[in-house]
């Protein structure tokens, strides 16, 4: 075990002592207001409605406001926003009228960050996932961790936390660009996927350029990890000026995989690593994507001082992340049950690796899918990846697309995705109107064994609750016995 560090100076920020977050309910906000709160801050914040986040808030301490009125930021010293708020918000009119300062998300991270040793997460694909296991195994090692995550962390409870220790493990955000305001002494690139372009004026080798730029925020003595096996990290590597680990499938990579070989959920692995023993790691989660996963956590852990025990105790405990391929439990239907998963996957890329971890541990199921398509734009610029990808399913329903604020684009819509599946001769699609109630519409389509799939980012978070709690299963149940 590493002897737990000595924690660095908290962050002071002079004249600061209320912090007001505008969409405090937000994933990418509410961690770090928790952070706030336990190094004694006063944090306020407004959300449009109440919900388990804000009144986790609140019984922290924090003050919470449902609705945006310039009232509620009347006494704050500063603002934290979202790329999601603009200047039109009365909070923020008001903020900038009396020269309170309004400030990114990513750059209060950044100010917690400044102090601490930091280690970054950033990738199209895999960031929470791989924040979380960072966590998880250094909290096995001694470390105690602070970490801000974008998504629920089973075993804590919550996506963020005050440690003890000089870590500081969180998210790095390239949807808006805002990770470049990080400086950590560690980042680590997953893989770079075409998404969020609009942030990028439509220019892929923009998005490349930034990814280049955030490693090179890096300190000269600072550490990039990155993933060999993902072609455009391959790509961009002799770009990168700054010490560099890599790892993957890849026999090139620095650490890799060899020797996967995955049971349902659990997905066992030999990793490689120079100059020492080979190490057999288990993962409670399935799919290639999550070795690779795995495999950042083990170069960051390794390089750390973390012993090889604590990584073997931190990955096989690791309780999962929600909302990514997390089990809900079992729908009963006649002749057996059904295996009920819900996955945050919105990506053409996201939802091939999730497919292909249920055929990888389930061969001989079928796979019912529920998918909800995010935003229009993101439909619009991967519509033949979404049709391609989405046909492997044995049986699909296309819920119509959550539009996350967006207008509607002509063709870019659940109905024509559905057509063009359709028209490919494998399947044929089920439109689902917005607002459906999907139960008794599912349940006349499933068997005994199936995995039934709810996939996406937006408002169908809220169906496998749903249908685990629907009265139409409940009678099932009663009629199994």
């Amino acid at each position: 075990m590493v002897e737990n560090q000595k924690a660095m100076p908290q962050p002071e920020m002079r004249r600061i002592r209320r912090i007001h977050f505008v969409g405090i309910g937000g994933v990418g906000m509410c961690g770090i207001a928790e952070v706030l709160l336990n190094l004694g801050y006063q944090v306020s914040g407004s959300d449009l409605k109440e919900s388990p986040v804000t009144d986790r808030l609140k019984s922290f301490g924090a003050q919470i406001f449902i609705g945006h009125r310039a009232e509620n930021a009347a006494e704050a010293d500063v603002l934290v926003v979202s790329s999601a708020v603009n200047t039109s918000n009365p909070e923020v009119a008001t903020a900038l009228e009396r020269r309170i300062p309004v400030v990114p998300r990513a750059e209060m991270l950044a100010e917690l960050m400044r102090y601490r040793h930091g280690i970054a997460v950033a990738g199209t694909h895999g960031k929470t996932t791989t924040t979380s296991l960072i966590a998880s195994v250094f909290a096995a090692g001694g470390l105690d961790p602070t970490f801000v995550i974008g998504g629920r962390l089973n075993a804590a409870g919550t996506n963020a936390q005050l440690g003890t220790s000089r870590y500081l493990i969180a998210e790095a955000d390239e949807s808006d660009a805002s990770f470049l305001h990080l400086q950590p002494l560690v980042a680590v690139v997953t893989n770079i996927d075409e998404d969020h372009m609009a942030t990028y004026d439509g220019d892929f080798n923009k998005l490349k350029k930034t990814f280049v730029e955030f490693l090179h925020n890096l300190p000269f003595y600072g550490l990039a990890v990155v993933c060999l096996d993902d072609p455009v990290v391959r790509e961009i590597l002799p770009s990168v000026k700054r010490p560099t680990v890599t790892y993957g499938f890849s026999e090139d990579a620095d650490v890799r995989a060899i020797n996967v070989r995955q049971e349902g959920m659990q997905t066992f692995f030999t990793v490689l690593r120079p100059d020492r023993e080979p190490l057999d790691v288990s993962v409670n989660m399935p799919g290639n994507h999550n070795v690779l996963n795995s495999l950042a956590t083990i170069c960051i852990a390794s390089d750390e001082g973390v012993s090889d025990e604590a990584i073997v105790e931190g990955l096989s405990r690791f309780a999962g992340v929600g909302r990514r391929f997390q089990v809900y439990g079992q729908l009963p239907v006649e002749g057996g049950d059904v295996m009920l998963v819900d996955d945050y996957g919105h990506h053409p890329t996201e939802v091939a690796a999730v497919i292909k971890a249920v055929r990888g541990g389930w061969p001989e199921r079928r796979l019912v899918m529920v998918y909800q398509p995010h935003r229009y734009s993101r439909t619009r610029d991967l519509y033949d990846d979404f049709v391609n990808v989405l046909a492997d399913a044995n049986v699909l329903l296309l819920m119509e697309v959550y539009p996350a604020g967006e207008e509607p684009i002509p063709g870019a819509d659940s109905r024509k995705l559905c057509n063009s599946i359709r028209q490919r001769g494998q399947l044929d699609p089920i439109y689902i109107e917005r607002g459906v109630d999907l139960a008794p519409i599912v349940k006349p389509l499933l068997r005994a064994g199936d995995i039934l799939l709810c996939q996406g980012a937006g408002d169908i978070g809220g169906l496998a609750p749903k249908l685990l709690a629907s009265p139409l299963f409940a009678v099932a149940k009663g009629k199994s016995k």
